[in-house]
């Protein structure tokens, strides 16, 4: 009797839970981690701005401020678009090129005056935009070879259009470049308020809604009668636009269109602030806010660098770096949640 009871004894522990807490410590260090890789961004930014108010001289006074600002919005402005296309597991090469197009055509037409100049500009967003969604919706050509193809013959198209460097007299165009309300620049403040509008459409909205669920997975979202291939197209006229946006404002502020250099490498910026804000290349999620600090984290740490007196060519380096790094901790992030 008792070997039996020692065998039942036996078979009742083998059923007993661990005792202990030996898994809490690991599930705690987990969801760490993961919170990290979360708000990563930030707390990079935070530590960045502490850093510079310590050890960096004048960083923080207000004309190298509104310095930053100034330099950082058109980047903030194309990431938004970028963030919408890599939210659809897609990728836009050829926001830069867009850029330069935009601002070597619209001073072709300042003769109408700046609204309609302006509004031609715009267009040849809308058009690259509309062009690069029906590759890849329509035709079924890759993100990364339509909108490569885009960007080559973009820049190409802008050389054409645009010859030699363009000098822009347009008060109303200078004003737009060089304004401000409040000492905020007029660039400042449109980026401010596309970064906005851009987020309430993510959040607030059918199409955005509809976004999420295409990058997610596009079959699903299909058969769930949602319009994917409109979508898509939507998704790379707003890119284009916004791009327009951005190439116009640059060549108001430097009150000159320089089809050559203009947005140059602009695609890697932008893609820069957007995965390092939080938003995977694998689709089905856009973080606005993210995209946000990531754009002024990028623009900040150039600044560092700079002031230290540290080259540029360093800093493109570390902006590929950081890129990799942050591709690496969403890997990670998707294999934990898995």
């Amino acid at each position: 009797m008792a070997d039996t009871a020692t065998v039942k004894s036996d078979q009742a522990d083998e059923h007993e839970p661990p005792r202990g807490d030996d898994t809490t410590p690991t599930r705690t260090r987990g969801e760490y981690a993961d919170l990290v890789r979360r708000q990563g961004v930030y707390v990079a930014l935070v530590a960045l701005i502490i850093f510079n108010l310590i050890f960096t001289d004048n960083i923080a006074s207000e004309r190298v401020l509104l310095l930053q600002l100034t330099q950082v919005a058109p980047v903030l402005i194309v990431a938004l678009g970028m963030a919408l296309v890599i939210g659809t597991e897609g990728i836009d090469l050829s926001v830069g090129a867009v850029m330069a197009l935009a601002a070597a055509v619209f001073p072709l037409y300042l003769g109408y005056g700046a609204p309609g100049a302006l509004t031609i500009g715009l267009a040849c967003g809308v058009a690259t935009g509309l062009i690069a969604g029906v590759l890849v919706a329509h035709v079924g050509v890759q993100p990364i070879v339509a909108t490569l193809g885009i960007m080559v013959a973009g820049r190409g198209l802008a050389n054409l259009v645009g010859g030699e460097i363009k000098t822009i007299r347009d008060p109303d165009i200078i004003a737009l470049g060089t304004g401000s309300i409040a000492k905020l620049p007029y660039t400042v403040l449109v980026a401010f308020v596309l970064a906005v509008v851009v987020a309430f459409v993510v959040r607030k909205t059918t199409y955005g809604r509809q976004l999420v669920a295409v990058g997610g997975n596009k079959r699903a979202a299909a058969l769930a009668g949602i319009p994917v291939k409109r979508v898509l197209i939507l998704t790379y006229i707003i890119c284009g636009l916004l791009a327009a946006v951005a190439g116009v404002l640059l060549a108001a502020r430097s009150q000159a269109s320089d089809p050559t250099k203009l947005g140059l490498l602009m695609e890697l910026s932008a893609i820069t602030a957007v995965v390092i804000g939080g938003t995977p290349l694998s689709g089905g999620q856009v973080r606005i806010l993210g995209t946000v600090a990531g754009a002024l984290l990028m623009q900040l740490i150039t600044a560092t660098l700079i002031f230290h007196d540290i080259a540029d060519s360093t800093a493109q380096m570390i902006q590929a770096a950081i890129v990799v790094g942050a591709v690496y901790v969403q890997i990670g992030r998707r294999k934990g949640a898995s």
